[in-house]
């Protein structure tokens, strides 16, 4: 018997089946536009920091709140962390020298890559040096060294160790003369190199200076252009697994 006054339900009135699936749907793209919405507005760079510290939590497992500053379980500033700090003063200064060296980029005198030994800036020995020569050719180069010199010197890389490697073509030199081989050539070159990067201001106690002779091209040496490409001297921004 219906109670008078209380409304009835309708056993035709059920929600439509279809329902339950567009409510799951819409909450899905709620949670789509909150999260582009979320990495628009967070610096890339900070954002790859957050994300680089899951790797580290270890034994800790939900229930944790990270946010960019202290970490209460690490005891760790994201920031602060070692190989993240040290990558990031790599990159800062792969820009400043692509930056410095842009006008020597572009004619092939100066080439800034990156490889597993670290940050690598080449210069190429033709524009540096005489014809089967270690000398530098100062007046025309010395520009180009004091902004490398510049280079090193800058901040962020106060704790790093440089290297300098000379290499040179597959062509043999000549035995009764200054240099008996390629090994002889190249070490003196990056020598030389160095020194005058020392004497416009770089710090002389962080570099190692090596020579690789012909052994280390980065072409084939079957062409004029390939041997000559072969020829340059290395200055190198050691990584933190080359020191």
């Amino acid at each position: 018997m219906a109670i008078p006054g209380k409304k009835q339900k309708c056993p035709d009135c059920a929600v439509p089946e279809y329902m339950l699936t567009y409510g799951d749907m819409v909450t899905l793209l709620l949670t789509f536009f909150v999260l582009m919405f979320t990495t628009a507005t967070v610096d890339g760079y900070r954002l790859q920091l957050i994300l680089a510290a899951f790797q580290g939590l270890g034994n800790f497992t939900g229930g944790n709140t990270l946010a960019e500053g202290r970490l209460a379980e690490l005891g760790n500033n994201v920031e602060s962390l070692p190989s993240l700090q040290a990558g990031r003063s790599l990159a800062q200064a792969r820009r400043l020298a692509v930056s410095l060296f842009q006008p020597e980029i572009r004619t092939n005198i100066v080439r800034v890559t990156e490889d597993e030994r670290g940050l690598v800036i080449s210069l190429a020995s033709d524009a540096f040096f005489e014809v089967a020569s270690a000398n530098i050719r100062i007046e025309q180069t010395r520009e180009v060294l004091i902004k490398l010199s510049q280079l090193l010197s800058s901040p962020g890389l106060e704790n790093r160790l440089f290297r300098v490697e000379g290499h040179t073509d597959d062509e043999p030199t000549d035995p009764n003369g200054p240099w008996p081989t390629n090994w002889h050539l190249g070490s003196a070159r990056a020598l030389n190199t160095m020194l005058f990067l020392t004497e416009f201001g770089s710090p002389e106690n962080r570099f190692q200076v090596l020579s690789f002779g012909e052994f280390r091209p980065v072409v084939s040496n079957d062409t004029p252009e390939g041997r000559a490409y072969n020829r340059r001297i290395d200055v190198i921004i050691l990584s933190e697994g080359n020191l």
